[in-house]
């Protein structure tokens, strides 16, 4: 009796040890097959998909953007399988090819139109799904805006931008600006703006009028800025302050305000919540004192 319970138990841990050897193999293929994707998917944004192509960073694999895919793959959109995978995206793009197995379905010669995209500078990260020889890929650039910590080192660099903008003559749309003084920082310019930018954010709207109808002369007043000249710029989903800064130059009236040689100082500041519509908001206040 007591033989027959050792037969046992020997047949039941080898049973046992079958089982997790053939889940750990069935693992390694898999992170092997998406490793040999990633790994064609970089060396395409190496070698580009024209004579001329300039080479895009390497991407990384990203376990959400895999889920996505495989979410594709059993028939739902873009938007809807990053959301159900839990991955927020700045952009995002998808690729579907049908016709070969392995890496080579991620070969130049394989990928056709879709090359091209697979290129774009702004993607980050990557996610595969692969069954036969159809291969869906989902490419993303993450949602990361800076953190809290880093504050002091994000004013600073807008600050820097703006004053650089200033230092040289610009046109704004229709109107001309010659070169204006720099600006100084201003603390209390910075917590009119982080007023106003943290309630967009809490409450994922965006505009210039707060939801309890003031303008950025009723909220610098309300810091205890005692002004004669007041200005402001919004912008929102900028992951980087010189993303926010250029998207200000470039549109005439942000332009026109950045510009302005009324104004001897400003205060800015960001806020994050990652479940408003853009994610983070960004507010900057010029000024000008009595």
């Amino acid at each position: 009796m007591q033989e027959a319970q050792h037969a046992t138990f020997r047949a039941v841990v080898c049973f046992a040890l079958s089982i997790l050897l053939n889940a750990t193999g069935h693992a390694q293929t898999k992170t092997s097959g998406h490793a040999a994707l990633l790994g064609a998917l970089n060396t395409l944004r190496q070698q580009g998909c024209t004579k001329g192509d300039r080479p895009a960073k390497p991407l990384r694999e990203n376990a959400e953007l895999s889920r996505a895919a495989s979410l594709i793959a059993g028939g739902r959109k873009l938007e809807d399988a990053l959301k159900a995978s839990g991955y927020r995206a700045v952009r995002a793009a998808q690729i579907t090819v049908r016709g070969a197995a392995g890496a080579a379905a991620l070969a130049r010669s394989t990928l056709g139109k879709s090359c091209a995209t697979a290129l774009h500078g702004e993607l980050a990260e990557a996610g595969f799904y692969q069954r036969g020889t159809q291969t869906w890929v989902v490419l993303a650039a993450p949602f990361s805006p800076p953190a809290a910590a880093q504050a002091g080192d994000v004013h600073a660099r807008i600050l820097a931008l703006v004053n650089e903008a200033r230092a040289q003559p610009r046109r704004c749309g229709a109107e001309s600006f010659a070169a204006a003084r720099p600006l100084r920082w201003s603390s209390t310019l910075q917590e009119a703006a982080a007023g106003h930018a943290a309630d967009m954010a809490r409450h994922s709207y965006f505009s210039h009028t707060g939801r309890d109808g003031s303008n950025v002369d009723d909220r610098a007043s309300r810091a205890g800025y005692d002004w004669r000249a007041i200005g402001e710029n919004i912008a929102a989903g900028q992951m980087q302050a010189d993303a926010a800064v250029q998207g200000w130059i470039k549109s005439p009236g942000h332009c026109a305000n950045l510009m302005a040689p009324a104004y001897t100082e400003m205060g800015a500041a960001f806020a994050v919540n990652t479940n408003s519509t853009a994610g983070i908001y960004w507010v900057q206040v010029f000024g000008a004192t009595r």
